[in-house]
Protein backbone atom coordinates (compact mmCIF):
# COMPACT_ATOMS: atom_id res chain seq x y z
CA UNK A 1 0.00 0.00 0.00
CA UNK A 2 1.17 3.21 -0.76
CA UNK A 3 -0.26 6.35 -0.39
CA UNK A 4 1.24 10.22 -1.34
CA UNK A 5 1.37 13.22 1.31
CA UNK A 6 -1.62 14.90 -0.43
CA UNK A 7 -3.68 11.46 -0.37
CA UNK A 8 -3.10 10.99 3.47
CA UNK A 9 -4.27 14.40 3.83
CA UNK A 10 -7.43 13.44 1.74
CA UNK A 11 -9.50 11.39 4.00
CA UNK A 12 -9.17 13.75 6.87
CA UNK A 13 -10.85 16.56 4.88
CA UNK A 14 -13.19 14.44 3.64
CA UNK A 15 -14.25 12.89 7.41
CA UNK A 16 -14.05 16.76 8.40
CA UNK A 17 -16.83 17.55 5.79
CA UNK A 18 -18.82 14.48 6.26
CA UNK A 19 -19.52 15.01 10.13
CA UNK A 20 -20.14 18.39 9.45
CA UNK A 21 -22.74 17.73 6.69
CA UNK A 22 -24.38 15.39 9.61
CA UNK A 23 -23.81 17.94 12.60
CA UNK A 24 -25.51 20.40 10.84
CA UNK A 25 -29.28 18.84 11.33
CA UNK A 26 -28.30 18.68 15.45
CA UNK A 27 -27.29 22.23 15.58
CA UNK A 28 -30.45 23.52 13.65
CA UNK A 29 -32.74 21.25 16.25
CA UNK A 30 -31.07 23.18 19.00
CA UNK A 31 -31.96 26.58 17.32
CA UNK A 32 -35.42 25.90 16.83
CA UNK A 33 -36.36 24.45 20.47
CA UNK A 34 -37.48 28.23 21.87
CA UNK A 35 -38.76 28.53 24.69
CA UNK A 36 -41.20 26.33 24.70
CA UNK A 37 -39.38 22.70 23.65
CA UNK A 38 -36.11 21.20 24.58
CA UNK A 39 -34.23 19.23 22.36
CA UNK A 40 -33.37 15.76 22.98
CA UNK A 41 -30.36 15.50 21.21
CA UNK A 42 -31.48 12.89 18.65
CA UNK A 43 -33.11 13.31 15.34
CA UNK A 44 -33.67 9.58 15.25
CA UNK A 45 -33.70 6.62 17.37
CA UNK A 46 -34.91 8.28 20.13
CA UNK A 47 -35.40 5.73 22.41
CA UNK A 48 -31.75 4.25 21.79
CA UNK A 49 -30.70 8.10 22.51
CA UNK A 50 -32.30 8.61 25.52
CA UNK A 51 -30.86 5.72 26.76
CA UNK A 52 -27.47 6.67 25.83
CA UNK A 53 -27.63 9.67 27.54
CA UNK A 54 -28.66 7.80 30.88
CA UNK A 55 -25.80 5.51 30.55
CA UNK A 56 -23.38 8.89 30.50
CA UNK A 57 -25.50 9.82 33.59
CA UNK A 58 -25.02 7.15 35.49
CA UNK A 59 -21.35 6.95 34.74
CA UNK A 60 -21.56 10.29 36.13
CA UNK A 61 -23.02 9.34 39.23
CA UNK A 62 -20.18 6.95 40.04
CA UNK A 63 -20.75 3.87 37.56
CA UNK A 64 -17.98 1.90 36.01
CA UNK A 65 -20.45 -1.14 35.25
CA UNK A 66 -23.35 -1.18 33.15
CA UNK A 67 -26.60 -1.07 35.28
CA UNK A 68 -29.83 -0.14 33.24
CA UNK A 69 -32.27 2.53 34.98
CA UNK A 70 -34.91 0.90 33.01
CA UNK A 71 -36.03 -2.29 35.16
CA UNK A 72 -36.30 -3.12 38.78
CA UNK A 73 -35.47 -6.10 37.88
CA UNK A 74 -32.20 -7.08 40.29
CA UNK A 75 -28.92 -6.09 38.77
CA UNK A 76 -24.87 -6.78 39.59
CA UNK A 77 -23.62 -4.69 36.83
CA UNK A 78 -22.09 -5.59 33.74
CA UNK A 79 -18.82 -4.77 31.47
CA UNK A 80 -20.79 -2.76 28.71
CA UNK A 81 -21.17 0.71 27.27
CA UNK A 82 -18.08 1.61 29.15
CA UNK A 83 -17.07 4.61 26.51
CA UNK A 84 -20.74 6.29 27.11
CA UNK A 85 -20.12 5.45 31.43
CA UNK A 86 -16.32 6.95 30.88
CA UNK A 87 -17.50 10.25 28.49
CA UNK A 88 -20.31 10.89 31.71
CA UNK A 89 -17.85 11.32 34.16
CA UNK A 90 -16.93 14.77 31.91
CA UNK A 91 -20.14 16.09 32.88
CA UNK A 92 -21.93 17.81 36.47
CA UNK A 93 -24.95 19.98 37.48
CA UNK A 94 -25.96 22.45 36.36
CA UNK A 95 -27.02 22.07 32.63
CA UNK A 96 -25.88 18.19 32.93
CA UNK A 97 -28.24 17.08 30.26
CA UNK A 98 -26.81 19.71 27.60
CA UNK A 99 -23.69 18.76 28.78
CA UNK A 100 -23.90 14.94 27.79
CA UNK A 101 -25.62 15.47 24.93
CA UNK A 102 -23.13 17.76 23.49
CA UNK A 103 -20.25 15.40 24.69
CA UNK A 104 -22.28 12.41 23.03
CA UNK A 105 -21.76 14.40 19.74
CA UNK A 106 -18.31 15.37 19.95
CA UNK A 107 -17.36 11.41 20.39
CA UNK A 108 -19.64 11.15 17.21
CA UNK A 109 -17.90 13.62 15.65
CA UNK A 110 -14.64 11.75 16.40
CA UNK A 111 -15.83 8.20 16.14
CA UNK A 112 -17.54 8.95 12.38
CA UNK A 113 -13.96 10.67 11.31
CA UNK A 114 -12.24 7.71 12.86
CA UNK A 115 -14.62 5.64 10.48
CA UNK A 116 -13.96 7.28 7.31
CA UNK A 117 -10.30 7.45 7.87
CA UNK A 118 -10.04 3.69 8.93
CA UNK A 119 -12.39 2.90 5.86
CA UNK A 120 -9.70 4.89 3.94
CA UNK A 121 -7.32 2.95 5.05
CA UNK A 122 -8.40 -0.47 4.59
CA UNK A 123 -9.48 0.01 0.80
CA UNK A 124 -6.08 1.70 0.38
CA UNK A 125 -4.51 -1.89 0.96
CA UNK A 126 -6.35 -2.77 -1.69
CA UNK A 127 -7.04 -0.17 -4.32
CA UNK A 128 -3.61 1.65 -5.85
CA UNK A 129 -5.17 4.39 -7.97
CA UNK A 130 -5.70 7.54 -5.96
CA UNK A 131 -8.94 8.68 -6.99
CA UNK A 132 -10.48 5.16 -7.02
CA UNK A 133 -9.26 5.16 -3.36
CA UNK A 134 -11.19 8.26 -2.77
CA UNK A 135 -14.44 7.21 -4.48
CA UNK A 136 -14.60 3.81 -2.95
CA UNK A 137 -14.51 5.39 0.82
CA UNK A 138 -17.06 8.15 -0.48
CA UNK A 139 -19.56 5.29 -1.56
CA UNK A 140 -18.43 2.76 1.83
CA UNK A 141 -19.07 5.81 4.07
CA UNK A 142 -22.16 7.67 3.08
CA UNK A 143 -23.67 5.10 0.28
CA UNK A 144 -26.35 2.79 0.55
CA UNK A 145 -28.42 0.66 -1.52
CA UNK A 146 -31.37 0.79 -4.06
CA UNK A 147 -33.87 0.87 -0.90
CA UNK A 148 -34.75 4.73 -1.82
CA UNK A 149 -36.58 3.34 -5.23
CA UNK A 150 -38.92 1.43 -2.97
CA UNK A 151 -39.87 4.42 -0.85
CA UNK A 152 -40.72 6.98 -4.03
CA UNK A 153 -43.13 3.94 -5.10
CA UNK A 154 -45.10 3.62 -1.87
CA UNK A 155 -43.21 0.40 -0.87
CA UNK A 156 -41.92 1.28 2.13
CA UNK A 157 -42.91 -1.33 4.07
CA UNK A 158 -42.11 -3.92 1.24
CA UNK A 159 -42.12 -7.78 2.82
CA UNK A 160 -42.73 -6.56 5.81
CA UNK A 161 -39.32 -3.87 6.88
CA UNK A 162 -38.04 -0.76 5.69
CA UNK A 163 -35.32 -1.34 2.93
CA UNK A 164 -32.30 -1.71 5.34
CA UNK A 165 -30.44 1.88 3.79
CA UNK A 166 -32.97 3.83 6.58
CA UNK A 167 -32.48 1.67 9.47
CA UNK A 168 -29.50 -0.41 9.32
CA UNK A 169 -26.53 1.14 10.22
CA UNK A 170 -24.30 -1.87 9.91
CA UNK A 171 -25.46 -3.18 6.37
CA UNK A 172 -24.09 0.79 5.19
CA UNK A 173 -22.65 2.50 8.18
CA UNK A 174 -23.94 6.20 7.39
CA UNK A 175 -26.75 5.87 9.99
CA UNK A 176 -23.61 5.09 12.46
CA UNK A 177 -21.99 8.56 11.62
CA UNK A 178 -25.00 10.33 11.50
CA UNK A 179 -25.94 9.43 15.20
CA UNK A 180 -24.51 6.07 16.58
CA UNK A 181 -20.67 6.73 17.81
CA UNK A 182 -20.01 3.30 18.93
CA UNK A 183 -20.72 1.73 16.17
CA UNK A 184 -18.27 3.95 14.08
CA UNK A 185 -15.90 3.70 16.55
CA UNK A 186 -16.11 -0.47 16.21
CA UNK A 187 -15.93 -0.04 12.83
CA UNK A 188 -12.83 1.81 12.61
CA UNK A 189 -11.76 -0.61 14.92
CA UNK A 190 -12.78 -3.63 13.55
CA UNK A 191 -10.87 -2.32 9.94
CA UNK A 192 -7.43 -1.39 11.28
CA UNK A 193 -7.26 -4.55 13.20
CA UNK A 194 -8.10 -6.46 9.80
CA UNK A 195 -5.10 -4.26 8.55
CA UNK A 196 -2.87 -4.74 11.28
CA UNK A 197 -3.52 -9.15 10.55
CA UNK A 198 -2.81 -8.71 6.98
CA UNK A 199 0.43 -6.96 8.15
CA UNK A 200 1.28 -10.30 9.97
CA UNK A 201 0.83 -7.75 13.05
CA UNK A 202 -0.74 -10.21 15.35
CA UNK A 203 -0.49 -8.11 18.80
CA UNK A 204 -1.96 -4.99 17.37
CA UNK A 205 -4.38 -6.64 15.63
CA UNK A 206 -5.43 -8.18 18.91
CA UNK A 207 -5.27 -4.95 20.54
CA UNK A 208 -7.06 -3.07 18.23
CA UNK A 209 -10.23 -6.10 18.28
CA UNK A 210 -10.40 -5.96 21.93
CA UNK A 211 -10.54 -2.02 22.43
CA UNK A 212 -13.10 -2.57 19.36
CA UNK A 213 -15.11 -4.98 21.69
CA UNK A 214 -15.66 -2.16 24.57
CA UNK A 215 -17.19 -0.12 21.99
CA UNK A 216 -19.27 -3.01 20.05
CA UNK A 217 -18.78 -6.80 21.61
CA UNK A 218 -19.58 -7.64 17.89
CA UNK A 219 -16.06 -6.64 16.74
CA UNK A 220 -14.14 -9.59 18.20
CA UNK A 221 -16.38 -12.34 16.65
CA UNK A 222 -16.44 -10.78 13.33
CA UNK A 223 -13.33 -9.82 12.96
CA UNK A 224 -12.41 -13.35 13.77
CA UNK A 225 -15.19 -14.98 11.42
CA UNK A 226 -13.62 -12.55 8.44
CA UNK A 227 -10.31 -13.57 9.55
CA UNK A 228 -11.07 -17.12 9.54
CA UNK A 229 -12.99 -17.27 6.24
CA UNK A 230 -9.86 -15.72 4.79
CA UNK A 231 -7.74 -18.38 5.67
CA UNK A 232 -10.27 -20.86 4.48
CA UNK A 233 -10.02 -19.21 1.19
CA UNK A 234 -6.61 -19.16 0.92
CA UNK A 235 -6.29 -23.21 1.77
CA UNK A 236 -8.21 -23.69 -0.56
CA UNK A 237 -6.48 -21.40 -3.29
CA UNK A 238 -2.58 -22.40 -1.80
CA UNK A 239 -2.82 -25.07 -0.22
CA UNK A 240 -0.89 -23.39 2.25
CA UNK A 241 -2.09 -20.66 5.26
CA UNK A 242 0.00 -21.82 8.12
CA UNK A 243 1.47 -17.91 8.32
CA UNK A 244 -1.69 -16.49 8.41
CA UNK A 245 -2.54 -19.32 10.97
CA UNK A 246 -0.48 -18.00 13.34
CA UNK A 247 -1.58 -14.53 12.77
CA UNK A 248 -4.61 -15.24 13.32
CA UNK A 249 -4.45 -17.59 16.15
CA UNK A 250 -2.25 -15.01 18.34
CA UNK A 251 -4.41 -12.14 17.58
CA UNK A 252 -7.21 -13.99 18.68
CA UNK A 253 -5.92 -14.61 22.18
CA UNK A 254 -5.59 -10.91 22.84
CA UNK A 255 -9.03 -10.69 22.54
CA UNK A 256 -9.70 -14.40 24.44
CA UNK A 257 -10.26 -12.71 27.89
CA UNK A 258 -13.28 -10.50 26.82
CA UNK A 259 -14.45 -12.64 24.59
CA UNK A 260 -14.81 -15.27 27.03
CA UNK A 261 -16.20 -12.62 29.11
CA UNK A 262 -18.93 -11.64 26.79
CA UNK A 263 -19.68 -15.47 25.89
CA UNK A 264 -20.19 -16.50 29.68
CA UNK A 265 -21.57 -13.52 32.11
CA UNK A 266 -24.94 -14.08 30.14
CA UNK A 267 -25.04 -17.62 30.94
CA UNK A 268 -24.97 -17.14 34.31
CA UNK A 269 -26.33 -13.44 34.90
CA UNK A 270 -29.73 -13.31 34.73
CA UNK A 271 -30.24 -9.92 33.84
CA UNK A 272 -27.87 -9.90 30.83
CA UNK A 273 -29.70 -13.41 29.73
CA UNK A 274 -33.19 -11.64 30.20
CA UNK A 275 -31.98 -8.48 28.05
CA UNK A 276 -30.20 -10.76 25.51
CA UNK A 277 -33.71 -12.77 24.79
CA UNK A 278 -35.39 -9.40 24.42
CA UNK A 279 -32.51 -8.07 22.64
CA UNK A 280 -33.61 -9.84 18.74
CA UNK A 281 -32.34 -7.62 16.21
CA UNK A 282 -33.38 -10.15 13.21
CA UNK A 283 -32.72 -9.75 9.05
CA UNK A 284 -35.18 -8.78 7.00
CA UNK A 285 -36.23 -10.80 3.71
CA UNK A 286 -33.35 -11.46 1.85
CA UNK A 287 -34.52 -9.44 -0.86
CA UNK A 288 -34.12 -6.74 0.68
CA UNK A 289 -30.29 -7.73 0.31
CA UNK A 290 -30.92 -7.88 -2.84
CA UNK A 291 -31.86 -4.57 -3.23
CA UNK A 292 -29.07 -2.99 -0.79
CA UNK A 293 -26.31 -4.84 -2.57
CA UNK A 294 -27.71 -5.92 -5.94
CA UNK A 295 -26.43 -3.24 -7.86
CA UNK A 296 -23.12 -3.17 -7.09
CA UNK A 297 -22.55 -7.31 -7.24
CA UNK A 298 -21.82 -6.98 -11.66
CA UNK A 299 -18.54 -4.84 -10.74
CA UNK A 300 -17.99 -6.84 -7.22
CA UNK A 301 -18.01 -10.29 -9.51
CA UNK A 302 -15.76 -8.62 -12.12
CA UNK A 303 -13.76 -7.18 -9.24
CA UNK A 304 -13.42 -10.84 -7.50
CA UNK A 305 -11.96 -12.49 -10.30
CA UNK A 306 -9.34 -9.87 -10.64
CA UNK A 307 -8.27 -10.06 -6.52
CA UNK A 308 -8.71 -14.35 -7.12
CA UNK A 309 -6.46 -13.93 -10.67
CA UNK A 310 -3.71 -12.47 -8.13
CA UNK A 311 -0.93 -14.50 -6.37
CA UNK A 312 -1.42 -12.14 -3.27
CA UNK A 313 -3.68 -14.12 -0.86
CA UNK A 314 -4.15 -10.73 1.16
CA UNK A 315 -6.30 -9.49 -1.59
CA UNK A 316 -8.27 -12.78 -1.56
CA UNK A 317 -9.67 -10.88 2.40
CA UNK A 318 -12.86 -9.01 0.70
CA UNK A 319 -13.88 -11.78 -1.15
CA UNK A 320 -13.78 -13.72 1.81
CA UNK A 321 -15.47 -11.51 3.23
CA UNK A 322 -18.62 -11.08 1.27
CA UNK A 323 -19.29 -14.75 0.57
CA UNK A 324 -19.89 -14.90 4.56
CA UNK A 325 -23.30 -12.27 3.77
CA UNK A 326 -26.02 -15.28 3.97
CA UNK A 327 -24.53 -17.19 6.55
CA UNK A 328 -23.62 -13.63 9.09
CA UNK A 329 -27.23 -12.35 7.82
CA UNK A 330 -28.96 -15.32 8.73
CA UNK A 331 -26.72 -17.02 11.58
CA UNK A 332 -29.30 -18.85 14.35
CA UNK A 333 -28.37 -15.64 16.65
CA UNK A 334 -30.29 -13.31 18.19
CA UNK A 335 -28.44 -10.34 17.38
CA UNK A 336 -27.59 -12.08 13.28
CA UNK A 337 -28.80 -8.80 11.39
CA UNK A 338 -25.90 -7.23 13.25
CA UNK A 339 -23.50 -9.46 11.99
CA UNK A 340 -22.63 -8.16 8.27
CA UNK A 341 -21.24 -4.76 9.98
CA UNK A 342 -18.74 -3.52 7.45
CA UNK A 343 -19.07 -6.25 4.98
CA UNK A 344 -20.63 -3.05 2.74
CA UNK A 345 -16.98 -1.72 2.36
CA UNK A 346 -15.37 -5.05 1.51
CA UNK A 347 -18.17 -5.38 -1.26
CA UNK A 348 -17.31 -1.46 -2.37
CA UNK A 349 -14.03 -2.78 -3.07
CA UNK A 350 -14.47 -5.61 -5.23
CA UNK A 351 -16.58 -2.95 -7.48
CA UNK A 352 -14.59 -0.25 -8.03
CA UNK A 353 -11.20 -2.86 -8.00
CA UNK A 354 -13.21 -3.99 -11.58
CA UNK A 355 -12.50 -0.42 -12.76
CA UNK A 356 -8.83 -0.82 -11.84
CA UNK A 357 -7.63 -1.06 -15.09
CA UNK A 358 -10.18 2.06 -16.99
CA UNK A 359 -9.47 5.65 -18.05
CA UNK A 360 -10.98 7.26 -14.81
CA UNK A 361 -13.53 10.04 -16.01
CA UNK A 362 -16.68 11.29 -14.57
CA UNK A 363 -18.71 8.59 -16.31
CA UNK A 364 -17.02 5.65 -14.80
CA UNK A 365 -18.84 6.78 -11.89
CA UNK A 366 -22.14 8.31 -12.53
CA UNK A 367 -23.79 4.58 -12.10
CA UNK A 368 -22.77 5.05 -8.77
CA UNK A 369 -24.52 7.85 -7.86
CA UNK A 370 -27.43 6.22 -8.08
CA UNK A 371 -26.16 4.51 -4.13
CA UNK A 372 -26.64 8.25 -2.21
CA UNK A 373 -30.66 9.17 -2.73
CA UNK A 374 -30.99 7.20 0.37
CA UNK A 375 -28.77 9.05 2.20
CA UNK A 376 -29.74 12.27 0.98
CA UNK A 377 -33.20 10.99 1.89
CA UNK A 378 -32.28 10.31 5.55
CA UNK A 379 -30.23 13.97 5.80
CA UNK A 380 -33.69 15.84 4.33
CA UNK A 381 -35.82 13.72 6.67
CA UNK A 382 -33.21 15.46 9.46
CA UNK A 383 -33.37 19.07 8.68
CA UNK A 384 -37.39 18.69 8.41
CA UNK A 385 -37.62 17.13 11.94
CA UNK A 386 -34.93 19.61 13.32
CA UNK A 387 -36.87 22.51 12.09
CA UNK A 388 -40.51 21.24 13.43
CA UNK A 389 -40.19 20.96 17.51
CA UNK A 390 -42.49 17.49 18.14
CA UNK A 391 -42.32 14.45 20.47
CA UNK A 392 -40.01 12.54 20.81
CA UNK A 393 -37.11 14.31 19.24
CA UNK A 394 -38.43 17.64 21.10
CA UNK A 395 -39.75 17.09 24.93
CA UNK A 396 -41.94 19.50 26.17
CA UNK A 397 -40.08 22.36 28.53
CA UNK A 398 -42.79 21.34 31.25
CA UNK A 399 -42.37 17.94 31.28
CA UNK A 400 -38.58 18.69 31.99
CA UNK A 401 -39.81 20.96 34.40
CA UNK A 402 -41.21 18.20 36.09
CA UNK A 403 -38.01 15.61 35.67
CA UNK A 404 -36.33 19.08 37.66
CA UNK A 405 -38.39 18.69 40.46
CA UNK A 406 -37.74 14.93 41.17
CA UNK A 407 -34.43 15.85 40.71
CA UNK A 408 -34.66 17.81 43.83
CA UNK A 409 -36.53 15.91 46.13
CA UNK A 410 -36.03 12.28 44.78
CA UNK A 411 -33.23 10.14 45.62
CA UNK A 412 -30.89 8.61 43.21
CA UNK A 413 -32.21 5.06 42.09
CA UNK A 414 -35.80 5.69 43.47
CA UNK A 415 -38.33 4.14 41.41
CA UNK A 416 -40.72 5.88 38.87
CA UNK A 417 -44.05 4.53 37.24
CA UNK A 418 -44.81 6.52 34.62
CA UNK A 419 -46.26 5.78 30.74
CA UNK A 420 -43.77 4.58 28.24
CA UNK A 421 -42.57 7.88 26.77
CA UNK A 422 -41.87 9.90 29.75
CA UNK A 423 -40.34 6.66 31.38
CA UNK A 424 -37.74 6.63 28.03
CA UNK A 425 -36.73 10.04 28.64
CA UNK A 426 -36.83 10.66 32.00
CA UNK A 427 -33.32 8.85 33.29
CA UNK A 428 -32.09 10.81 31.07
CA UNK A 429 -32.35 13.31 32.86
CA UNK A 430 -32.95 12.32 36.61
CA UNK A 431 -30.91 9.46 38.13
CA UNK A 432 -33.98 7.37 38.89
CA UNK A 433 -35.13 3.88 37.97
CA UNK A 434 -38.46 3.26 35.77
CA UNK A 435 -40.46 0.68 35.65
CA UNK A 436 -41.01 0.82 32.06
CA UNK A 437 -39.01 3.02 29.23
CA UNK A 438 -36.86 1.00 26.75
CA UNK A 439 -37.75 -2.25 24.76
CA UNK A 440 -34.71 -4.19 25.28
CA UNK A 441 -33.67 -3.05 28.47
CA UNK A 442 -37.08 -3.31 30.64
CA UNK A 443 -37.05 -6.59 31.47
CA UNK A 444 -39.90 -8.92 30.37
CA UNK A 445 -41.21 -5.55 28.71
CA UNK A 446 -43.91 -6.95 27.03
CA UNK A 447 -46.15 -7.98 30.16
CA UNK A 448 -44.62 -5.06 31.92
CA UNK A 449 -45.64 -2.20 29.60
CA UNK A 450 -49.18 -3.64 29.18
CA UNK A 451 -49.51 -3.39 33.03
CA UNK A 452 -48.79 0.27 32.95
CA UNK A 453 -50.98 0.95 30.50
CA UNK A 454 -54.31 -0.83 31.86
CA UNK A 455 -53.15 1.47 35.07
CA UNK A 456 -52.64 4.70 33.19
CA UNK A 457 -55.88 4.10 31.82
CA UNK A 458 -58.28 2.99 34.35
CA UNK A 459 -58.72 -0.39 33.64
CA UNK A 460 -56.57 -1.72 36.28
CA UNK A 461 -59.03 -2.63 39.68
CA UNK A 462 -58.05 -0.64 42.55
CA UNK A 463 -56.12 -3.68 43.92
CA UNK A 464 -54.62 -4.39 41.17
CA UNK A 465 -53.09 -0.86 40.73
CA UNK A 466 -51.78 -1.40 44.31
CA UNK A 467 -49.98 -4.59 43.73
CA UNK A 468 -48.26 -2.81 40.42
CA UNK A 469 -47.00 -0.74 43.08
CA UNK A 470 -45.97 -2.79 45.31
CA UNK A 471 -44.42 -5.34 42.95
CA UNK A 472 -42.26 -2.87 41.73
CA UNK A 473 -41.72 -1.05 44.62
CA UNK A 474 -42.38 2.17 43.54
CA UNK A 475 -41.75 5.32 45.31
CA UNK A 476 -42.83 8.13 42.59
CA UNK A 477 -46.21 8.33 40.15
CA UNK A 478 -45.78 10.64 37.76
CA UNK A 479 -48.09 11.19 34.59
CA UNK A 480 -49.74 13.93 32.09
CA UNK A 481 -52.97 15.17 31.48
CA UNK A 482 -55.96 13.61 33.61
CA UNK A 483 -55.37 11.39 36.55
CA UNK A 484 -55.53 7.89 36.23
CA UNK A 485 -57.58 5.98 38.97
CA UNK A 486 -56.13 5.20 41.80
CA UNK A 487 -54.06 7.92 42.31
CA UNK A 488 -56.80 8.82 45.55
CA UNK A 489 -54.66 7.16 48.03
CA UNK A 490 -51.88 8.50 46.62
CA UNK A 491 -49.62 11.81 47.77
CA UNK A 492 -50.06 14.56 45.65
CA UNK A 493 -46.74 16.77 45.22
CA UNK A 494 -46.49 18.24 41.87
CA UNK A 495 -48.83 19.72 39.34
CA UNK A 496 -48.26 22.09 36.94
CA UNK A 497 -48.94 22.70 33.17
CA UNK A 498 -50.58 19.59 32.63
CA UNK A 499 -47.76 17.07 34.46
CA UNK A 500 -48.51 15.55 37.63
CA UNK A 501 -46.23 13.90 40.35
CA UNK A 502 -47.37 11.40 42.85
CA UNK A 503 -45.42 10.34 46.28
CA UNK A 504 -46.13 7.13 48.12
CA UNK A 505 -44.58 6.92 51.53
CA UNK A 506 -44.02 3.98 53.26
Amino acid sequence: MTTSRADRRWPLGFAAFAMLVTTVPYLLAFASAGDGWVFSGFLFGVDDGNSYIAKMLSGAGGAWLFRTPYTTFPQTGILAFLPYLLLGKLTAPPEQHLQLVVLFHLFRVLAGAASIVATYDFIAWFIEREPLRRWATALASLGGGLGWLLVLSGQGGWLGSLPLDFYSPETFGFLALYGLPHLAAGRALLLWGLLALLDGRDLRAGLLWLAGGLFNPLVIPIGLTVAGSHLALTLVRRGDSRTLLRTAVLAGLVTLPLLAYLVIEPLRNPFWREWTAQNKIASPHPLHYLVAFGFLLPWAVRGARKFLGGRDPAGWLPVAWVILLPFLAYAPLPLQRRLPEGLFVALVILAIKSLDSKKIHILTFSPFLLLFPSTLMLLAGGWMAASRPAPPIFLPAAEIEAFAYLNEIAEPGAVVLSPKDIGNALPAFVPLTVVVGHGPETVHFAETHQRVQDYFSGSLPPEAGAALLDDFGVRYVVGAGELPAGTASLIPIYQKDGYWIFEIRP
